[in-house]
């Protein structure tokens, strides 16, 4: 054992230095171990792939190695609120309870700090014209001289939805960088800086393979060099990191163009009359644009693949209207953006726009896979790189000489291949550390039996059949989790005229808000889709029951999926096991994981899908969950609870 494992070790024993120092404190076999491969890893400056069960610990096992390293270590967590959690709860405990007295930095996106030069802009350009917005903003300026860092964070009254937050904060698309008037008091600034000095800095995954991404290109540092970058929720890599090595244009950033546009006419004498017509042109381009992405989502579905959709409805037409719009406001503005920083910025922005645009008219790369996206806010072109880890692979050892990923779910029958294959880490080493709960004792895994096959018609009518008794059983208390949207809703109507229980679905509030009612609730049953089945935490005797629909396949019509697997078949791979059973078992893994949260929770998992024993492949989802005894019988869960 190294000296910073022994050092970490002995930190974390019974008795150790930890214990003594905090009464909340508890020695466990698995985070010492955990902690202690990490800290081998940091001294080695070698990868590691650590997967830790619910209940080790892996916090501390990873923040006490990177404290006590005298290295420089970033750790990125997979949301600003996990992110919040460790900068001002966990890490602080740990520096009090250890006396250290590192120089600890958080570091988040520039849209999550008030821009000052944007809220006067928006002030004095008049931008802001409705009576609550302009409320909203007083607030803003008043907070604006209390706040110590400028997160966003701290602006309680100003939600994240509010049609104000993108006129106080600024985008990499929108920020005037060093022209700025108010650069010497940029927020942003100020937080990179510390971050550049610190020790230890605390960042998010969107962050982190931003700063990749533009790395790749040759442009921006925005953290600082390290010695070690730790990935908690490293299972949310490969779909964060293909997002920022891709390329993607949206109706939002037309929108966005056309209103910073105007805002930056208005405050320049005589600019805004030269672009009202074609800032007119611009909002009509992409409304039509919109409603053609629109109707051929109706053809095709929400989500397709570009080059299929491209050729219908006038499709590709639309989008050729709009990048001569966007050709033509960016002559309109090349001879005004000497005039303002404001002017330079978007004239920029505009001849970005439109290359992108472009791209999705000549864009012929078998490397890459070009998708469209329609919602209720628009649309979006994305072109997604079917090999991340080339993309990766590059610069992840310019960035740092070692990487620590860690999850509770990256294995697959104990085995890391998909995971290690997707960022390109096959010869990385690998531990999986089991979770310390009493899951024999504690859990029951319910199959229920009679149940028709998914594809069939009858199957959500059944699977809700089969749930009532259970509902009655446990009082509620349940997360029941589906495949797809059509399903819970299909269910919901069922559960509706059935149950007389609060019932919380997906959409209906915000995630925190449905979380915070349920628990509250003390009965309720919780219906959820994809963004429920990972990174929810409910422990104690509000949740018992956790319920899948379905064995979570993805969709093999999703645009990028279907590019991948034609990519593995032309590689001579058998997509389904190579591919296809890994994702699904992962994803059941983790919503399996939303059950027991704390040593002393207890409850039962329904897998409604017949497949998971009418199906070879059944075993592979069986041999991957945790170890809770298995019924098909409903006496027996009722006999659990009892």
């Amino acid at each position: 054992m190294s000296s910073l494992a022994e050092k970490v070790d002995d930190l974390l024993a019974s008795g150790g230095e930890l214990d003594q120092a905090w009464p909340q404190f508890r020695a466990r076999d698995g985070q010492r171990e955990l902690a202690a491969e990490i800290a081998l890893a940091m001294e080695a400056s070698e990868p590691l792939i650590a997967e830790a069960g619910t209940g080790i610990g892996k916090t501390f096992a990873y923040l006490i190695p990177a404290l006590v390293s005298e290295q420089r270590v970033v750790v990125s967590t997979g949301t600003r609120t996990l992110q919040d959690q460790l900068y001002q709860r966990d890490i602080p405990q740990l520096l009090a309870a250890l006396e250290l007295k590192p120089r600890v930095s958080l570091l988040k996106g520039r849209s999550n700090y008030l821009c000052i030069h944007r809220m006067n802009h928006a002030s004095d350009s008049g931008v802001v014209d409705t009576p609550e917005l302009l409320t909203l903003l007083e607030k803003t300026r008043s907070w604006a001289q209390r706040t110590d860092d400028g997160d966003l964070v701290g602006a309680t009254f100003l939600p994240d939805n509010s049609p104000l937050r993108p006129q106080v904060s600024s985008t990499v698309d929108n920020c005037l960088g060093g022209e700025c008037p108010n650069y010497g008091d940029c927020w942003v600034i100020r937080a990179r800086r510390q971050a550049q000095e610190a020790d230890l800095v605390v960042v998010n995954h969107h962050l982190l393979f931003a700063d990749l991404a533009l790395k790749q290109g040759g442009f921006g540092e925005l953290l600082p060099e390290c010695d070690a970058i730790v990935v908690d929720e490293a299972h949310q890599v490969p779909d964060v990191a293909s997002r920022f090595f891709g390329r993607s244009f949206s109706f939002r950033q037309l929108t966005e163009l056309a209103r910073d546009c105007r805002s930056e006419g208005a405050g320049a004498p005589g600019a805004l009359p030269v672009l009202v017509d074609t800032l007119r042109e611009l909002d009509a381009a992409a409304r039509r644009l919109r409603l053609a992405v629109s109707t051929v989502s109706g053809r095709l579905g929400n989500r397709g693949p570009w080059q299929e959709a491209r050729r219908r409805d006038g499709l590709e037409q639309e989008l050729v209207g709009v990048t001569e719009v966007l050709s033509r406001l960016s002559q309109a503005l090349k001879p005004l953006a000497p005039a303002t920083a404001g002017l330079e910025s978007v004239w920029q922005r505009s001849q970005r726009l439109q290359a992108a645009a472009s791209a999705f008219l000549n864009d012929e790369d078998s490397d890459h896979v070009c998708w469209y996206e329609a919602s209720r806010q628009g649309f979006q072109l994305q072109r997604t790189p079917l090999n991340l880890a080339e993309a990766l692979g590059s610069i992840r050892e310019a960035a740092a000489p070692c990487w620590i990923y860690t999850s509770a779910t990256l294995s697959v029958g104990g085995r890391f291949d998909l995971f290690q294959s997707q960022l390109g880490l096959e010869s990385a080493r690998s531990v999986s550390i089991d979770s310390p709960f009493d899951y024999e004792n504690r859990a029951l895994l319910y199959h229920p039996s009679g149940l028709p096959e998914p594809a069939e018609a009858g199957f959500v009518p059944a699977f809700v059949a089969a749930l009532l008794p259970l509902l009655d059983i446990t009082g509620g208390r349940a997360f029941v989790l589906f495949t797809s949207h059509r399903n819970l809703q299909q269910a919901r109507a069922i559960l509706t005229n059935a149950l007389d229980l609060p019932i919380f679905v997906q959409g209906d509030a915000p995630r925190h808000q449905l979380l915070e009612d349920f628990r509250r609730s003390g009965n309720g049953v919780l219906l959820g889709a994809a963004s429920f089945w990972a990174g929810v935490d409910v422990p104690g005797d509000a949740l018992s029951c956790v319920a899948v629909d379905k064995l979570p396949f993805a969709a093999p019509d999703d645009p990028v999926i279907q590019a991948r697997l034609n990519k593995l078949r032309q590689e001579g791979e058998a997509p389904f096991g190579r591919y296809q059973l890994p994702a699904a078992v992962l994803t059941l893994k983790q919503g399996v994981g939303r059950l027991l949260r704390h040593e002393n929770d207890r409850g039962v998992v329904v897998v409604g899908d017949p497949r998971l024993t009418s199906k070879g492949y059944g075993k592979v989802f069986l041999k991957s969950l945790p170890p809770a005894r298995y019924t098909r019988e409903l006496g027996e869960v009722r006999s659990f609870f009892s």
